[in-house]
């Protein structure tokens, strides 16, 4: 992400120019427009998606936060925060449950305009510069931070906090595990998140909410 590149609040009009655009010249159209890797990665923007299995565990997660699922809660809302492929998972509707979820994309990608105002352009630069993601109105935040960095997960945590009204689901590197710990009050889940790339780095899921991800098992790779 540039540090030069400023995150301008878009307008109805703006937004509704964008997503046309990106529809007509990225094939975001159509029942497959949700499919994970449909946008593909750009590791000029550390774009890494989650494998379809990880995708379905984490978007299963923030449908039902209870431990067993309660599938009569009310209509939650959640924000993906650098997390495309969740998103997408959670609009496929291939997951139960996730028809009651009104989930936001926070990104810096505008490719991802194409999802209309379910897009929130987000530089972790500018932690608090969330056009149309009001304070606090978030059940569940997902944050996947872009970089290893203290900088930008402590950035990232700004943002957690302010949309948050309890709940935290974060994926970032182990070696984050005590600064993720000290910033968002989140433990190290066992359930480990895989991407359709190998990455080098030792990749966790943590929580600050009792979760079926604490003990859970590695999912399978395909």
């Amino acid at each position: 992400m540039s540090d030069d590149d400023d995150a301008p609040a878009l307008s109805a009009d703006t937004l509704a120019i964008l997503q046309e655009f990106y529809s007509e010249n990225h094939g975001l159209t159509g029942p497959d427009r949700f499919t994970v890797g449909e946008v593909e990665e750009d590791w000029r923007m550390s774009q890494f998606w989650y494998s379809d299995e990880t995708a379905t565990r984490l978007a299963e997660e923030l449908t039902h936060t209870q431990t067993p699922p309660d599938l009569k809660a009310p209509r939650r809302s959640v924000a993906c925060v650098c997390a495309p492929s969740v998103y997408q998972k959670l609009k496929q509707g291939s997951v139960l449950g996730s028809d009651r979820v009104a989930a936001v994309v926070l990104e810096f990608d505008r490719r991802f305009a194409a999802y209309g105002t379910d897009f929130v352009f987000y530089d972790y630069n500018e932690p608090l510069a969330l056009d149309g993601a009001a304070a606090r109105s978030f059940d569940v935040v997902l944050a996947d931070p872009p970089y290893l960095s203290e900088e930008c997960l402590s950035k990232v945590s700004q943002t957690v906090k302010h949309l948050s009204k309890g709940k935290v689901l974060l994926c970032t590197g182990a070696v984050m595990e005590k600064l993720a710990g000290a910033l968002l009050g989140v433990q190290v889940c066992g359930f480990l998140p895989q991407h359709n790339r190998n990455l080098s780095n030792d990749f966790r899921c943590f929580v600050n909410y009792p979760s079926r991800l604490l003990d859970a098992a590695t999912p399978p790779r395909v």
